[in-house]
Order: C-alpha cells, then sequence, then structure tokens
C-alpha cells in the first residue's frame, strides 16, 4: 500500500544547501510530487499546497482543486484551515505579551480571572495552559457551553484528575484560555490582536480569522470523510484553538520566522523563538509551548508515536524540565492540525534550514502526514532515514 511505501522512501543525495545549489525548482518539485501525489491518490484529497524550505529557498507547489464542484485549482492564493496549527499562533502571541510585560507564563489563571480565585483552575498557570498539563481537561469545550459566562462557571467547578504539571491532556479549551488570557491582558479583542498586529508584525499578508468577503472565492472548500462539502464553524474558544484561515505561503513564511530566516522586528523574533523552550518530556517527544520537538536526527517510529492519536487522547505523564531547555536549533518541531474538512502539518529543522508545510481540503491520518513529511524532508537533506527511536 502506498502509506506503507510513504514509510520506507529512501533518497541518496547531500545537505539541504548542497541539494538547492545544486538543483533547481523542478528538481526539488519532483521530490515533492514523488510523495504526494500518492498520497493524495490514497486518500482522496481533492486539492493540497505544500509549502518547502530548503538551501535557504521557499517553494511552494499547488495540487488538485481548491473546490470539486467549481473546478477551481489550488494556487498560491487558496486559502485553508489550519486546525491545532493555528495554537502555534495562539502560543506566538501569549510569548509577544510576556516579552511585553503584559503577563507572566508563571502566572495562575486566577491573576487574569478574578472570578475564578479560590478555584483549582484559578491556580492553574499559564505555562500550564500552553503546554496541555492542568491536570486533565477535556479534548473539546463541553457542547453544553456557549459563552464565555458558561466557559467560567464550568472551570469554577472543575477538578483536576491529576495534579498540574504531572500529566499532559491536549486540550483546546487549555490553549484557547490562554488565547482568552492573553488577549484580556493585552486589552484588546483576541480575534483583532491576530488581525492587525500579529499576521501585519510578521509580514503574513494572506492570514485571516474570519475570511474576508473579497477573499472568499480563495477559500477552500473542505471535505468530510463521506465527501460532503464542509468547513469550520465557530464556537466558544474555536479562534484561539482552530480558528487560522491561511495560504501555504504565509505558513511557510511563519515556518521561516521560526527557523530565523527571514527578519521581522526584534521583540516578535523573540517571541517565536521562545515558543521552542522544552517545559516537558512527554513520550517521545519534548513538549515546547504548543510546539513539540525531537532530537534530531529524528527516528519515524517516535515522530509516529508522538503525533498519534494515543497522544492526542489519553492522559501521558510528563516530567518537567528545570530548569526549561532553551531553544536549541538541532531539533525536529512539529504541529498537526485538523478540522473535519481540512488537514495541515508542519515540521521544520532549524539546524538544516530545511522544513515542510502540508495544507489538504481534507482531514486525513497524522501517520500518513507524518510519513509523507519525514521522507520528503530526509531526500532533501540526504539523511538516512532513521527508522528507530
Amino acid at each position: 500500500m502506498v502509506c506503507l511505501a510513504l514509510a520506507s522512501f529512501s533518497f541518496g543525495g547531500a545537505s539541504s544547501a548542497a541539494f538547492a545549489a545544486g538543483s533547481d525548482k523542478a528538481s526539488v518539485q519532483h521530490t515533492v510530487d514523488e510523495t504526494i501525489k500518492p498520497l493524495m491518490a490514497l486518500h482522496g484529497i481533492a486539492g493540497m499546497a505544500v509549502g518547502v524550505v530548503v538551501g535557504g529557498r521557499a517553494y511552494v507547489f499547488d495540487y488538485g482543486v481548491a473546490s470539486k464542484e467549481t473546478k477551481q485549482p489550488v494556487t498560491r492564493d487558496t486559502l485553508f484551515e489550519l486546525g491545532s496549527v493555528s495554537k502555534t499562533f495562539t502560543a506566538t502571541l501569549a510569548s509577544y505579551a510576556q516579552t511585553k510585560g503584559d503577563l507572566s507564563l508563571n502566572d495562575p489563571v486566577g491573576k487574569y480571572l478574578p472570578s475564578l480565585n479560590g478555584s483549582e483552575f484559578g491556580k492553574v498557570t499559564l505555562l500550564n495552559l500552553g503546554t496541555h498539563t492542568p491536570g486533565g481537561l477535556p479534548l473539546q469545550v463541553p457542547d453544553d457551553i456557549h459563552d464565555n459566562a458558561q466557559l467560567l462557571q464550568y472551570f469554577s467547578t472543575w477538578r483536576p484528575a491529576r495534579p498540574p504539571g504531572t500529566v499532559r491532556t491536549y486540550s483546546n479549551p487549555g490553549i484557547g484560555t490562554l488565547g482568552f488570557i492573553t488577549a484580556k491582558a493585552m486589552n484588546q479583542d483576541f480575534d483583532a490582536l491576530m488581525q492587525t498586529r500579529l499576521f501585519p508584525a510578521l509580514g503574513l499578508r494572506h492570514s485571516y480569522m474570519h475570511v474576508p468577503a473579497a477573499k472568499q472565492r480563495d477559500y477552500a472548500q473542505g471535505y468530510a470523510q463521506d465527501d460532503r462539502p464542509i468547513r469550520m464553524k465557530g464556537g466558544v474558544l474555536s479562534s484561539e484553538a482552530y480558528g487560522v484561515r491561511t495560504t501555504a505561503a504565509d505558513l511557510t513564511r511563519f515556518m521561516q520566522i521560526n527557523m530565523n530566516q527571514v527578519r521581522v522586528d526584534p521583540a516578535w523574533q523573540r517571541a517565536v523563538t521562545a515558543t521552542h523552550t522544552g517545559y516537558f518530556k512527554a513520550g517521545p517527544m519534548t513538549q515546547d509551548l504548543i510546539w513539540e520537538q525531537y532530537p534530531y536526527p529524528a527516528a519515524l517510529p517516535a515522530l509516529l508515536e508522538g503525533n498519534g492519536q494515543a497522544m492526542i487522547l489519553n492522559p501521558t505523564p510528563v516530567t518537567a524540565i528545570d530548569p526549561p531547555q532553551p531553544p536549541r536549533d538541532e531539533v525536529w518541531i512539529n504541529k498537526t492540525g485538523s478540522t473535519n474538512g481540512f488537514g495541515t502539518y508542519i515540521a521544520f529543522v532549524p539546524s538544516e534550514g530545511v522544513g515542510i508545510v502540508m495544507l489538504a481540503n481534507r482531514n486525513l491520518p497524522n501517520d500518513d502526514r507524518v510519513k509523507a513529511a519525514y521522507a520528503i524532508i530526509t531526500a532533501l537533506t540526504g539523511a538516512p532515514q532513521n527508522k528507530k527511536r
């Protein structure tokens, strides 16, 4: 099967810099095509956009159609839903607020949400929210919560299943609340902060919390597993947890900023880089501020385990890194994201100056996203594939 073959691709070559120096865009695209086209066929994906950074150059490759109904092709302007990759933007905003003195990640929630003072949730730190370690929040905001008042009421009676900082439980309400608190600390609406401050500061000109009317024609149609057209619906903390829509070019630029390859305001660069600080060991990976990192050269089984359903759905014991691990270059950093109709993956290795973003208008298994990215990155770096943990 193709999905198994993706795990065993092996390419020769030299470093990423040598690859780019000796190859043109067509050669890079050939490498990407070899993996992405079979991946699309396997999962019936209508359209994808793939951004690749190698040898100091950024490339974007478009595949298929943004809409089966209109047959509109995927282009450089096509907007995709990022799902939980949006959390990395929320983490960046929180990190920026910390650099500006608006908040401290070591502060308890109750400092910013006074109604929760004295509650168990009020004692949880902002860092716990940004590392999935409050002690057992649910994956999603409960269905019977429809506004922020109901959310705060829910938190007022919440009790941790485990002491905060001892277990990782992947959660939208956690990072969502960090975004909510960050906006409160910065005295502005979250969506407005993203749209008028973060995106412009990072040079992301085609990124949106809400797609404007003039850009609706560029908004890809997502498809559910039964091929029904579907797009994300809003809800409590949806913007903060999974609400960004963007292009492959913008997400590739964001990845380059994370690798310190393009120049932005120094305060924002410090904020971006700080999100790579390692706070907890969790299974095969290190939990940063939302980002997840692995030693490089990365081992495919470790990547599959760290991005697998068990790590998303089940509590994972963690060990705090004390003092926190400063950002490092020789690591594989990644994040997956999904909505009902879209699937995203971003992975990069700062020391190699190489990375990939994959956006699809169908939600596909994390395993196959990781295998595809791993095959492409190992081809571009010329590194032997490391299949052991």
